[in-house]
């Protein structure tokens, strides 16, 4: 591969392909046999306050894999130490990475664009709840996914933002935490970028829903397809004392 055939990504075009994906919520108890979309919805607020008012930090190991169109090698890999704090947001320490210079200078501005948006008074913008988005309770009638009984619900932006999307949420039914999500990007970075595709699997850890596996893909101009893997693992979690 080339390197000159990969300069169409450059900043800020490529890392809107993931910028949507880094975002969680937690869960809290209150399933009722009745139910009604304002409910639902009242529950999945109180369970993203729950996660934001209860885990104080967290630790993670993060792998980044980026791929072009279909190709079973990825052009560019890194491995990096996530450490999140409630005050401060999160950083990052690079433990390995890979490939191609580009990319990975466009991973690295990644986790730049990452760590401004986990900061206090920022990531609020970015949580999928009540305020950033408009809800819609597809079915009364839960679904089957990962062994998990799921409502399903319709998102919509309240604004025409790139890092929130359009798409569907899978809640668990007894809890209303977060197990999945699929969608678009409300909004593209760049005229030479399509609004990404992402999805993302949550499972539960300590009580509330961490993220375990994502996907962005985008098509970039002159360079084509592009999708950005991400897999968590080895969580560690401090939790608020109990009063």
């Amino acid at each position: 591969m080339h390197p000159h055939s990969l300069a169409a990504p450059r900043n800020p075009i490529f890392r809107a392909t993931v910028c949507l994906l880094l975002w969680g919520f937690g869960g809290i108890p209150g399933f009722s046999q009745q139910l009604d979309a304002p409910s639902v919805i009242q529950h999945i607020d109180a369970s993203v306050r729950d996660r934001i008012d209860h885990i104080t930090a967290y630790n993670v190991t993060e792998h980044y894999a980026v791929f072009r169109g279909n190709d079973a090698q990825s052009s560019a890999d890194i491995t990096v130490k996530t450490v999140y704090r409630k005050d401060q947001g999160k950083t990052y320490t690079v433990l390995s990475e890979s490939g191609s210079g580009i990319m990975l200078h466009e991973l690295h501005s990644i986790l730049d664009q990452e760590k401004h948006m986990s900061q206090p008074g920022v990531r609020e913008t970015v949580l999928v709840n009540s305020t950033n988005y408009a809800m819609n309770l597809k079915s009364d009638t839960p679904v089957l996914l990962d062994g998990r009984d799921c409502l399903v619900l319709q998102l919509n932006p309240r604004r025409n933002d790139p890092s929130l999307f359009r798409g569907t949420l899978w809640v668990d039914a007894r809890d209303y935490s977060i197990v999945q999500l699929e969608g678009i990007a409300a909004k593209s970075h760049s005229f030479l970028l399509s609004p990404s595709q992402v999805s993302r699997q949550y499972s539960n850890v300590n009580g509330y829903p961490m993220a375990t596996h994502a996907k962005a893909t985008s098509s970039i101009a002159m360079m084509g397809q592009v999708t950005i893997k991400i897999d968590y693992t080895g969580y560690q979690i401090e939790l608020q004392p109990a009063n």
